[in-house]
């Protein structure tokens, strides 16, 4: 769009986004989500009811994750064999940064109808400088051009949470990236950061929550070009695979196999999600919270269970595999 910049200002502590065409409400389209919501339900559940539980492979997790020092959900798709392993996989969780899947898809359907371009040129403004942690966006200056793709690549491949929630409000806030997400069929993933009615849920989750089921089914949409259409769906595994951290669940697979990702940490949270693009393909969601261990160093207790559980999966799916991954580099 050239010049079409959108901009960007603060009300009530909150970011409020404005463009030069405002994004209508289509109340023909309103109603037909509403009429074919629980037929999507329904297809969704017999889809469900039709995947055959991996017991032996069920087994295995659950002895892994036996004596974690807080609450962990995991949920596999088999992808080649149909069948799934699911343990405490119906639990909520604090998404932490997983909650930028969601905030893709908000950001994806507005490019998709036409309110942005992919490529269109943003205008930083001070007012949506997010400074907490080490975020790239708060190094710009004020009136700074950036793409809205760059921002993308922020969120997904440095999980940058300035950008994040720039694109957050771009996408139209929380409220309406909810709506996309439940006529999904997602009932429990939510953002909860910035969204009105939903204060209490981010008290207790934070931005965003999830289940571990719910994420690794949003993951496998992604896969099967289920998100919008092909082109949209394919967009986005491209974003979630240039990713920097990949020290935990990735390390553990080897670099020639094609991996889109997502991780999220705060203190007694660490998650992530991958879908594992092998000889034998498989998605994964591993979820924690109310962890005992809050350290920041690479042993900490969840991410070590994240790379035991990563290294499970890849060997078991892959028994003739005789990669081992490197050690640790510091």
């Amino acid at each position: 769009m050239g010049n079409n910049y959108v901009y960007a200002w603060p009300l009530s502590n909150e970011i409020f986004f404005c463009s030069k065409s405002f994004p209508t409400f289509n109340l023909q389209n309103d109603f037909l989500m509403k009429k074919w919501l629980p037929v999507i339900f329904m297809l969704f559940s017999l889809s469900v009811a039709a995947q055959k539980t991996d017991k032996h492979l069920q087994n295995e997790i659950t002895s892994l994750i036996k004596g974690f020092n807080g609450d962990v959900g995991v949920y596999v798709y088999d992808l080649s064999q149909n069948k799934i392993a699911a343990v405490n996989a119906d639990t909520i969780f604090p998404t932490a940064s997983m909650v930028k899947v969601p905030i893709l898809i908000g950001i994806m359907h507005k490019i998709h109808n036409g309110d942005l371009t992919y490529h269109q040129e943003m205008l930083f403004t001070d007012s949506v400088r997010y400074s907490e942690g080490e975020e790239i966006l708060a190094s710009f200056k004020d009136s700074q051009k950036i793409a809205l793709n760059v921002l993308m690549m922020l969120m997904m491949s440095m999980s940058d949470n300035g950008a994040s929630l720039w694109l957050q409000g771009l996408a139209g806030g929380g409220t309406q990236i909810n709506k996309y997400l439940d006529s999904l069929g997602m009932k429990d993933t939510r953002v909860n950061s910035r969204t009105e009615g939903r204060k209490e849920n981010y008290h207790q989750y934070g931005w965003g929550q999830t289940t571990p089921r719910e994420m690794a089914t949003l993951m496998k949409m992604i896969v099967d070009n289920k998100i919008i259409d092909k082109q949209i769906s394919e967009r986005m595994l491209r974003l979630m695979s240039r990713q920097f951290w990949d020290e935990d669940a990735i390390s553990q697979i080897p670099p020639n196999i094609f991996v889109a990702d997502k991780s999220g940490a705060v203190d007694q949270t660490r998650d992530e999600v991958l879908y594992v693009n092998g000889p034998h393909p498989y998605i994964f969601c591993i979820c924690t919270k109310n962890n005992k261990d809050t350290s920041w160093e690479t042993n900490n207790e969840a991410w070590v269970l994240t790379r035991k559980l990563s290294s499970l999966l890849w060997n078991y799916f892959n028994p003739k595999s005789n990669w081992q991954p490197s050690e640790y580099l510091k």
